[in-house]
């Protein structure tokens, strides 16, 4: 008994310090084994980029490479054809964000601030129309935009703006429920305070809420390119000449040749797709932190 009672006193009598190291050591186990999980498709995929056809093909080692090129890289990066999927994603990407950003801040705004009949249901709504996949929306649309064809000879299909009017059905929902929770948490006293001084609900908007909001506004900017940039079933169903084509459709029809698959270039494809947004999360998510550490702590 006294033996039993001197461990729970030891016990009892440990100090903190020593739980809190075995907890960040197992923590920190346990993330060296998430990231190792994560980073290895990334990594076989640059093995690959590096290797050529015939090494590829060859019964070697598939996570060694015995004579690195650069060819497949060099290869896409001057093909006209890569480039010119490179350049539609980026016009339709930033384009898709800057309409986004347009529709989402305002009714976010307008939902969380304005209070009217029926805008918390209408807020619910719009997130709920996020839930529905695409996989459900991308045949009504297109035979709408078919009959839109047929009554007003208005081409959109096999055109890379048509992207313009599918994006925003995926990004807007989301983002404006993201604005709406950001616009939500500021206090109510800046609303009494802008209009006793005669300031207008767009002045309050733009001068208040969106610089208060920023983080908000990044995390929704970060979300709106991502999805955009990394869409794929609504430009294949809806684009089909090359010259129409973004980069993520592009280089799945283009260096796929019926059973013959490039898989040089298709893994240095994909890598140098993803590297827009990787530069993209590197630069704005410290800024993205800070602002939810700042907000965090205000009030």
């Amino acid at each position: 008994m006294a033996s039993s009672g001197n461990a729970v006193a030891a016990t009892e009598t440990s100090p903190p310090g020593s739980n809190r190291k075995w907890a960040l050591r197992w923590a920190y186990f346990f993330l060296c084994i998430f990231a190792g999980f994560a980073l290895l498709p990334p990594l076989y995929m640059l093995i690959t980029a590096l290797k050529t056809s015939t090494e590829i093909s060859a019964a070697t080692n598939p996570w060694w490479v015995y004579e690195p090129t650069f060819a497949n890289f060099i290869e896409l990066l001057t093909s006209p054809l890569f480039l010119t999927f490179f350049k539609n994603s980026v016009i339709v990407s930033v384009l898709t964000v800057l309409i986004t950003m347009l529709i989402s801040i305002p009714a976010a705004f307008a939902l969380s601030r304005m209070k009217f009949w029926g805008s918390g249901v209408l807020a619910t709504g719009i997130f709920l129309t996020y839930l529905i996949p695409e996989t459900l929306l991308f045949i009504p649309l297109f035979k709408m935009f078919a009959t839109l064809r047929d009554w007003t000879g208005i081409e959109l299909i096999n055109r890379w703006y048509v992207l313009l009017l599918l994006y925003p059905t995926l990004t807007v929902p989301f983002c404006t429920w993201i604005m709406i929770g950001y616009f939500a948490s500021i206090p109510k006293e800046l609303d009494e305070a802008a209009l006793i001084d005669g300031a207008s609900w767009t002045q309050m908007l733009t001068k208040i809420f969106m610089p208060v909001a920023m983080p908000g506004i990044i995390a929704a900017t970060i979300f709106a390119f991502t999805v955009a940039w990394a869409q794929f079933l609504y430009p294949l169903a809806f684009t089909t000449s090359q010259d129409q084509l973004v980069l993520s459709v592009g280089i799945a029809t283009t260096l796929i040749k019926a059973d013959v698959f490039n898989w040089g270039q298709i893994m240095a494809g994909a890598l140098l797709g993803a590297a827009p947004p990787l530069i993209i999360y590197a630069f704005l998510m410290d800024y993205y932190i800070a602002g939810l550490t700042a907000g965090a702590t205000k009030g």
